[in-house]
């Protein structure tokens, strides 16, 4: 079972009014959902700990979710609905009906998930849905008021206003309603957030992030499907698509997505959040149509924000581009006395202490196994004779100890996230991230591409956190 972090409690004592508001709203959200949760009777037709699950779109990233819940036991897929019923739709359920557990119970297609949730409405415990984000809020509410819990991709939605609705729904219905926010419950971002920086205080106080996600041409160009393939104009439009072209590539269109700075930077921007405990208070951004044309959201953008944190100002610089993929993606966390850099991606991530920290300090740490040192080899004599010829200058720091981070993960990336909603569906977890929590880095999300049309720096107010 995984650990799960605490997002409400702060551990230090000059909480100003910021954290406290957000720390109750936080508590408050954790105990209504507590009183209002209704126990779900599971595995209609199968046994009482099984959970049947459908699920709403099941393009690219549907197939993700779709191939990590099933090496999850006991969870059944009872129904997909998807519109490109010639490519997704076909290749999904099939993929499914093929498997032995499915011999005797064959999964359900649909089109329109009205239709789905009615004729499901007795087979159903919870759905997942991966749509594209303007979806996400009709058919979370849809789906919440129909009874079911509802694990709903991020973005939350490509509007605040929508975003809003779905927090309130959550809570008027009483059922879960976790954001695919998948690094909170990665057990290496746990272990950096419980052990590293809450336990041991490693980096100290807080004052800088650096973050980005750079990805390469080739992984950015426009999608295309053999005439085939294509759905009928018709039906794209019943859906709010444009054109196929739109339908293919909905990220790079306002009123669909929010382009890259929202698909990508969303999940690193929630951690800079969650790592802090605190809330932005303005951010400014300079991002434009550098190089690919014809899309309507920003190819490339940087930002930076101002956190309210316990411990003082952080601030946070974020880059996103479409052009070159040097580096990947990471997060950079530093602090006075060390540096936490982490990524989801397969091994990468270290911990590095500061010179002037002494050395015993963290080796409690490494004793309690946190974390290892990592021992350089030791360079040849000629290199040796040559490094001491040379003059450090005076404003140059050494490079730091460098320490490996004591927690790994062995599943795919979404796998213990869906695990976390499915036990807290079970009544055995909390959700790691709750509607509240995917609202606020909404928030500061969507923000980004205000500030790159301003041009200027925004602000943020406490009250817009608040639902």
């Amino acid at each position: 079972m995984i650990d799960k972090q605490d997002t409400t409690t702060n551990r230090q004592s000059g909480m100003n009014r910021r954290q406290f508001m957000r720390s109750s709203l936080h508590a408050g959200l954790a105990a209504g959902a507590a009183l209002k949760i209704t126990p779900v009777v599971f595995g209609q037709g199968g046994t009482d700990d099984v959970i049947n699950v459908g699920l709403i779109g099941a393009g690219a990233q549907g197939q993700v979710l779709m191939n990590a819940v099933q090496k999850i036991p006991n969870i059944r897929f009872k129904a997909i609905c998807d519109l490109w019923e010639s490519y997704n739709q076909r290749v999904v359920v099939r993929r499914l009906n093929r498997r032995p557990e499915y011999e005797n119970s064959p999964v359900s297609a649909y089109t329109d998930y009205r239709e789905m949730l009615a004729k499901e409405k007795d087979q159903l415990d919870a759905v997942i849905v991966a749509t594209p984000d303007f979806w996400h809020a009709e058919h979370a509410i849809a789906c919440l008021n129909a009874g079911k819990h509802v694990y709903c991709e991020k973005e939350m939605s490509n509007t605040l206003e929508s975003a809003r609705k779905m927090v309130e729904t959550a809570k008027k219905t009483g059922k879960l309603l976790q954001i695919g926010h998948q690094r909170r419950s990665n057990p290496r971002y746990i272990h950096c957030y419980d052990k590293l920086i809450k336990e041991a205080n490693l980096l100290n106080r807080i004052t800088t992030i650096n973050g980005q996600w750079n990805r390469g041409r080739a992984a950015c160009e426009e999608k295309l499907v053999p005439d085939r393939y294509k759905i009928d104009d018709a039906v794209l439009k019943q859906y709010g698509f444009d054109s196929m072209r739109e339908f293919l590539n909905w990220r790079w269109f306002k009123g669909k997505g929010g382009g890259p700075i929202v698909d990508l930077g969303s999940h690193q921007i929630d951690i800079y959040a969650w790592f802090t405990g605190g809330l932005p208070t303005s951010v400014m951004a300079s991002g434009g149509n550098d190089y690919w044309k014809g899309w309507d959201w920003y190819d490339s953008v940087m930002a930076i924000y101002e956190f309210d944190t316990p411990q003082g100002a952080v601030r946070a610089f974020y880059q996103t581009l479409t052009t070159n993929s040097s580096q990947g993606y990471f997060e950079t966390f530093m602090g006075d006395e060390g540096t936490l850099l982490i990524s989801e991606a397969a091994g990468r991530g270290s911990v590095y202490r500061e010179n002037g920290v002494p050395e015993e300090k963290w080796e409690k740490w490494a004793t309690k196994g946190y974390i290892k040192k990592v021992e350089k080899p030791e360079k040849p004599q000629e290199e040796k004779t040559q490094d001491a010829d040379a003059v450090m200058d005076v404003r140059e720091s050494p490079v730091p100890p460098e320490y490996e981070i004591m927690a790994t993960l062995d599943k795919p990336y979404h796998q213990p996230h869906l695990e976390n909603f499915f036990n807290a569906v079970r009544g055995k977890e909390k959700l790691n991230c709750p509607a509240q929590i995917g609202y606020e880095t909404a928030v500061m999300v969507l923000k980004v591409n205000e500030a790159v049309e301003a041009g200027r720096r925004l602000e943020f107010k406490p009250e817009d956190f608040k639902v």
